[in-house]
């Protein structure tokens, strides 16, 4: 059998944890800081993790892992 394709555009954007769980980057901390406040900021630097409602679509998009 053929080898599954990894979506790239997901690949780039998710990884698994070593639990299985898939983490994500929070939306809108990439830039345009200064129009953000401080608490703001301060919370879009850690990674979030995906809802387990969408976590079975994202790991079909990540067939590796």
């Amino acid at each position: 059998m053929a080898k599954m394709k990894t979506n790239r555009s997901a690949a780039k954007r998710f990884k698994l944890t070593g639990s299985g769980r898939v983490r994500r980057p929070k939306a809108g901390g990439q830039h345009l800081f200064s129009g953000k406040s401080r608490k703001l900021r301060r919370r879009h630097r850690d990674n979030d993790i995906v809802s387990p409602a969408l976590e079975k679509r994202v790991k079909g998009m990540l067939p590796y892992g």
